[in-house]
């Protein structure tokens, strides 16, 4: 461990989207100074009110922060932001330590960390699991990958962002690693729901009941209860987009090298669901594109013969 710096009270957060914005904002209350930087200008103004400061680069950002926090796309963002040439590391003293909870490719993650640690800078992937409402109420599960050490450095900080804090694995990359397979989950469980609903309709039965019965029973999951009702009301801001989910089942593909055929079937509807230009909206339209697929042989959502059937 290369820390050297004692006053960890000065924290950077890189990223002030829908999630970041809402972890900077999680920071003041404990008397952090923070500092801010936004590849988009103008995002989350009531920071300013806050007392955030603005900082025009990532570089410059990294020449006062002590611990920096990131919540950033992919991986080719994070690889710009972290190794670009104003980027964190030009700017970063000996002892910086880089909290990275975007959810970006496990292996770009240790590359990234080794470069780092040559230049006496601490590195963990810290992925969260939770969204827009955990991240308000600092209730998020961090998974944490990366030196023990170094964690126990930055849990004042991660304290105020989560519920729980696990340290998975030494291996940098062991956080992002389990990221993947909870969202590849959320993937297969949405198409699940999706494909189950279709099977209803051909019953005629009504979906909000549908939905309603089996969210009463031992398949719900708590993704499952917020994300349902999505697909009836979407939410005024987007929790989670199609194109996100999209880019973290490819990513779990990319790893088990095409032999998880659930994950496979998702990426497939996840593809066509991006080529409909519905990536920017919530990913349920995951749900939305297995049920309208599975039920395409259903007629207008009842199958006559089905009703024969089960008809007295």
């Amino acid at each position: 461990m290369t820390s050297t710096i004692l006053d960890r009270r000065v924290v950077g957060v890189v990223g002030l989207g829908a999630m970041g914005s809402r972890l900077a904002e999680r920071l003041f209350p404990a008397g952090y100074e923070v500092h801010g930087f936004n590849r988009t200008p103008g995002r989350a103004p009531w920071l300013d009110e806050l007392g955030m400061k603005r900082d025009h680069s990532p570089c410059e950002l990294a020449t006062t922060s002590d611990i920096i926090v990131m919540m950033l796309w992919d991986s080719d963002a994070v690889r710009g932001t972290v190794l670009g040439d104003d980027g964190i590391l030009a700017g970063a003293r000996p002892g910086t330590i880089i909290v990275d909870l975007s959810t970006i490719e496990p292996s770009a993650s240790a590359e990234i960390a080794a470069v780092a640690k040559s230049r006496g800078v601490d590195y963990l992937d810290c992925p969260v699991s939770g969204s827009l409402d955990r991240a308000e109420s600092g209730e998020l599960l961090v998974m944490a990958g990366g030196d023990p050490r170094v964690l126990e450095l930055v849990l004042p900080v991660l304290g105020m962002l989560a519920r729980r804090i696990i340290h998975v694995g030494n291996r940098n990359g062991s956080g992002l690693a389990l990221k993947l397979a909870i969202n590849q989950q959320v993937a297969t469980q949405l198409v699940g729901w999706g494909e189950a609903i279709a099977l209803t309709d051909r019953f005629g039965i009504d979906r909000s009941l549908a939905s309603t019965i089996m969210l009463d029973s031992v398949i719900a999951s708590p993704m499952l209860h917020y994300r349902v009702p999505f697909s009836f009301e979407p939410p005024d801001e987007v929790w989670a987009s199609a194109a996100q989910l999209r880019k973290d089942v490819a990513y779990a593909q990319e790893i088990t090298s095409d032999r998880a055929r659930s994950s496979a079937i998702a990426l497939e509807l996840l593809d066509a669901v991006l080529a409909d230009g519905r990536g920017d909206l919530e990913a349920v339209e995951l749900l939305a594109e297995a049920r309208d697929r599975a039920g395409a042989g259903a007629g207008a959502g009842v199958d006559q013969r089905t009703l024969e059937w089960v008809s007295p």
